[in-house]
């Protein structure tokens, strides 16, 4: 398999282009400074308090679903609630920092792919963070038009879908994405390739992600979206 035999990239945004564990530990440092929990065990709290909260209402606005993780959150770690550091924390998805290579390697990207964003969140939320990456999506599909967060199989079929009613076949579709378990996992079932970005390499965990078990497959492994730029480059010549 190259990656040059397909025509269509469809990309999770947040761990994969998007630095969301920085931003995360960034949103979380008031929970953090008030608690004895470490930096790494809030984000592995949040990835399981997100994921019950988004099986729970799959129809809630992203950032609305963050403001009700930060209050589970502080209520599992003993503090106060804060109506505020809530409502601030389900907005600051878009000063979330992009990865260092992703707007370069987006933008040599779009010269060989059609590029379309499959992401659990808003479209609201996701318009910060676009602007940081640089390049226009062909397509940008999120869980509050779908109405549901990955992994439910719904937001695949949900891309497939889109994807071939502007010709776009199952073959051709490739899914990028950092997440095993939203993305790596749904994507198997699908019988969708994909591309595992491992922004975590050499990294204990799973982080703010939950990880699957078991592991699922993937067909190529790179540690950056610059990697995967740089294996197209040189499968072109």
């Amino acid at each position: 398999m190259k990656l040059s035999q397909f025509t269509t990239l469809s990309f999770d945004c947040y761990g994969t282009l998007i630095d969301w564990e920085a931003g995360l530990s960034d949103a979380l440092a008031p929970l953090r400074e008030q608690s004895a929990v470490s930096g790494d065990a809030i984000l592995e709290r949040f990835g399981r308090i997100e994921h019950e909260l988004q099986e729970e209402s799959p129809g809630l606005r992203y950032a609305e679903l963050l403001a009700r993780a930060h209050e589970r959150l502080s209520a599992e770690l003993g503090i106060a609630s804060d109506p505020g550091g809530a409502l601030a924390f389900g907005q600051s998805v878009g000063d979330w920092p992009a990865f260092a290579d992703s707007a370069e390697a987006l933008a040599y990207l779009k010269g060989h792919f059609r590029l379309v964003i499959l992401s659990n969140v808003d479209r609201q939320s996701f318009a910060g963070s676009n602007r940081r990456l640089g390049v226009q999506f062909d397509h940008i599909f999120t869980a509050e038009e779908i109405g549901s967060y990955k992994p439910d199989p719904r937001n695949f079929q949900y891309l497939l879908d889109r994807m071939g009613e502007i010709g776009v076949e199952r073959g051709q579709l490739l899914h990028v994405a950092q997440s095993l378990f939203h993305d790596h996992v749904p994507a198997n079932s699908f019988g969708i390739a994909s591309a595992w970005i491992d922004r975590r390499a050499g990294k204990g965990g799973g982080g703010a992600t939950v990880m699957p078990d078991p592991l699922p497959r993937y067909d190529f492994r790179y540690t950056s979206l610059g990697e995967l730029a740089e294996a197209h480059r040189a499968e072109i010549g």
